[in-house]
């Protein structure tokens, strides 16, 4: 089960947003992820709960964040329910898309997990519901992901399996690389893992 730390900072100007202590693994239903957030100060910044079934698809989400709260899953597409600090208004939605995203590294491990690319794949289209920060507005976004190369590094607990992605926005045409091992994200934009105690979790 890993368990470590990311740093998160913003991507264009480096400016620190949060530390997100992370715990994951596989189970019987597919995967599971949780975390708790602070500010670079120390102060609590929100939370993430994620379950995936074996297919990759979103069986449960519970984000929270600055005392906004969503919960979600894949039904009919993807719904969701999102309540304002005051916990008196909620507002529900629900999108044809295939998945959620937003700024925790848990939703790049997510889409890997849906899409179960190879490196001999064409590049796959995927909609995605992104959650922004501070108020987890969501928005509908297109991307395309392809895994670029499939690479083993030789470690101390045996050979680690290193997937490069290039995940392009297909609104803008930007694209970025993102690192993975297992169910640990190993570098992406505005994300950098600080500590991991154990090492990351193999899929079949």
């Amino acid at each position: 089960m890993p368990r470590g730390r990311y740093s998160l900072h913003d991507p264009h100007d480096h400016t620190p947003l949060a530390h997100e202590y992370f715990q994951c693994a596989p189970g019987p239903s597919g995967w599971r992820y949780v975390s708790r957030l602070t500010t670079p100060t120390g102060d609590h910044h929100g939370s993430v709960d994620l379950t995936l079934d074996a297919l990759g698809r979103p069986l449960r989400l519970e984000l929270r964040a600055s005392d906004w709260q969503v919960r979600g899953a894949a039904i009919e597409g993807v719904t969701w329910v999102r309540t304002d600090p005051t916990g008196s208004h909620a507002t529900e939605g629900n999108v044809p898309a295939h998945a959620f995203t937003g700024t925790s590294p848990a939703f790049l491990i997510a889409t890997t997990r849906l899409l179960r690319l190879t490196p001999t794949a064409s590049a796959t289209r995927v909609r995605l519901v992104a959650f922004t920060d501070p108020v987890l507005a969501p928005r509908t976004v297109d991307q395309s992901w392809a895994l670029l190369e499939r690479e083993a590094h030789t470690t101390d607990n045996g050979p680690l399996t290193v997937d490069e992605y290039q995940v392009t926005a297909l609104d803008t045409g930007e694209q970025h690389s993102v690192h993975i091992a297992g169910d640990v994200v190993l570098a992406a934009p505005g994300i950098e893992l600080e500590d991991l105690e154990s090492p990351p979790s193999t899929f079949d």
